[in-house]
């Protein structure tokens, strides 16, 4: 059985049009050791910065509601439903996910989705942007695929052409403003919680916190949440359904990245709105798309119903 990309997702995959549309300049590659580094140094000082200066409680909350609004504007918002069209959603709400989905820093919406429709075309093959299955199978060619799926590949300059990939993103006037207001959404998702902080504690102190563990560590940790579903999910875990690569599910992470590692699901049939389809698979972002399914905020839900999974069943036989 072949995974099969339906919806948005392969509509933009056909045609003569090449895989890159250029390089990144020098001004952009510094741009993500910025964002990469910077959260990923203060991730690393996290523990003396605790024990020196102590983390309140202002800082976990803040911490765990950005973390919570910025991940689901990713799996929800830039993955499920501009990726692959999981679902339909009013324009209000589709404006906010993609804000939210900004938020976390991985970068603008379009660059997001025309890179993962591209890993989803060409997925552990050469094309993909992220497969840590690209050099080999050996403990050193895994090594470095695992630094390349994980993060080595957002250093890599050559860009995956929008115009293939993502005509439909580009087509939508409200996702280009968000994807434009890109760098004063990173400035808000860092300086919001330090003013929070700040207003909370009645202190700059308050505010130097909030910074760093709400703001800091906190896009930190989602990033390699995110990463790890990249490298990890594609190297072990489960495999109870079959598709053309190597996706995986990996439990430790399902909590934390809200059901994305449910991986294996979701590539054999990209489009579903769940991914933790089996008995006891905690899938947060799907009790999300349900929640705005309920409330009228979403329809056309492409939900994993058994005669959905029994066709998936069949193809893997």
């Amino acid at each position: 059985m072949t995974s099969t990309l339906s919806g948005p997702a392969r509509a933009t995959n056909s045609g003569p049009q090449p895989l890159f549309e250029g390089q990144a300049g020098t001004g952009r590659q510094i741009l993500v050791y910025i964002f990469v580094l910077v959260p990923f140094a203060a991730l690393i000082a996290a523990i003396p910065f605790a024990w020196g200066w102590g983390l309140t409680w202002t800082d976990v909350i803040l911490g765990v509601a950005f973390f919570a609004f910025t991940g689901l504007g990713v799996t929800i918002g830039y993955h499920r439903h501009f990726t692959h069209g999981s679902f339909k959603a009013k324009p209000w709400l589709r404006v906010l996910l993609a804000v939210a989905g900004s938020m976390a820093v991985q970068g603008p919406p379009i660059i997001w989705v025309a890179d993962h429709r591209r890993h989803h075309a060409f997925s552990d093959r050469d094309g993909d942007p992220h497969s840590p299955w690209l050099f080999g199978t050996g403990p050193a060619a895994l090594a470095k695929g695992f630094w390349h799926a994980h993060m080595g590949w957002l250093f890599e300059r050559d860009l995956t052409n929008k115009q293939r990939f993502a005509p439909d993103l580009l087509a939508d006037r409200n996702v280009v403003a968000v994807n434009r207001l890109f760098p004063l959404l990173t400035a808000a998702t860092l300086l919001l919680p330090a003013l929070l902080g700040g207003l909370i504690s009645w202190s700059l102190w308050g505010a130097v916190t909030a910074f760093f563990w709400a703001g800091l560590v906190r896009v930190a940790v989602l990033h390699h949440v995110t990463w790890s579903t990249n490298s990890i999910c594609h190297m072990i875990g489960e495999r109870p359904f079959k598709s053309r690569d190597k996706a995986a599910n990996f439990w430790p992470l399902a909590i934390l990245s809200f059901g994305e590692a449910w991986h294996n699901l979701h590539h054999a049939d990209p489009t579903c709105a769940r991914h933790g389809v089996k008995r006891g698979q905690i899938d947060i972002s799907a009790r999300v798309i349900w929640a705005f399914e309920k409330f009228g905020w979403a329809w056309n839900v492409r939900w994993p119903t058994p005669a959905r999974l029994a066709r998936i069943a069949a193809k893997a036989e």
